[in-house]
């Protein structure tokens, strides 16, 4: 399921924030009409690859605050998972250090609405609920608009961690075109030529190039 063009499915959910603080109803209508989002999914807490990807995010945290950019992680782990985790020190398989928020979705609701969650409820034979798959979030990472629609979004199996550069990049690709009205080609990284949303745009683009 792509929501790229879509308006993001709106939550309240309790958050760790500040890596300290537990806030009740945190939504991301916070940043509507104020900031571009990052909103990315991981499997769980006190695991292996995940812990790479959060400390990356928060390793790049000056990047996205030059940008204007939100980051907001979220597992379908609980809020006191969360704090746990972050009071754990890094040498220690934990992320204490990380600032941003991360949400808590327990009821995998909202990794559910956001396409991602790595299984789906069933009924078994006698008419019970079950769980088929996974009862976790894919790595899912989403770049929502100041509008609340998502723009860009990809989406990676449990194994395989994130690029936080290509998150970067597209929010500056994202940027660009909103100031100059420009469309980005491929592999476009802040910096390079884009060119204008045109047939003669595109002409004049590929016209440059030295293809061998």
């Amino acid at each position: 399921m792509s929501l790229v063009g879509k308006k993001a499915p709106v939550f309240a959910a309790n958050a760790v924030v500040n890596g300290t603080e537990i806030v009740e109803g945190f939504s991301l209508e916070q940043y509507k009409g104020k900031k571009e989002v990052i909103f990315f999914f991981y499997p769980l807490d006190f695991t292996f690859v995940c812990p790479t990807e959060i400390i990356a995010f928060q390793e790049k945290m000056e990047e996205f605050d030059k940008r204007g950019v939100a980051v907001v992680g979220c597992s379908i782990d609980s809020e006191f998972s969360h704090l746990a985790w972050l009071r754990t020190e890094l040498n220690d398989g934990g992320i204490k250090g990380v600032k941003y928020p991360l949400v808590a979705d327990l009821s995998k609701t909202i990794a559910e609405n956001y396409g991602v969650l790595a299984g789906e409820y069933d009924m078994d034979d006698n008419g019970d609920s079950t769980f088929k798959g996974a009862p976790v979030a894919y790595r899912g990472t989403f770049l929502i608009d100041k509008e609340g629609v998502v723009r860009h979004q990809v989406v990676n199996d449990l194994p395989l961690g994130r690029s936080i550069d290509e998150a970067l990049r597209m929010v500056d690709a994202l940027q660009y075109f909103e100031k100059n009205g420009e469309v980005c080609p491929a592999n476009w990284k802040e910096g390079d030529k884009a060119m204008a949303p045109t047939q003669d745009g595109v002409a004049d683009y590929l016209g440059k190039l030295d293809l061998k």
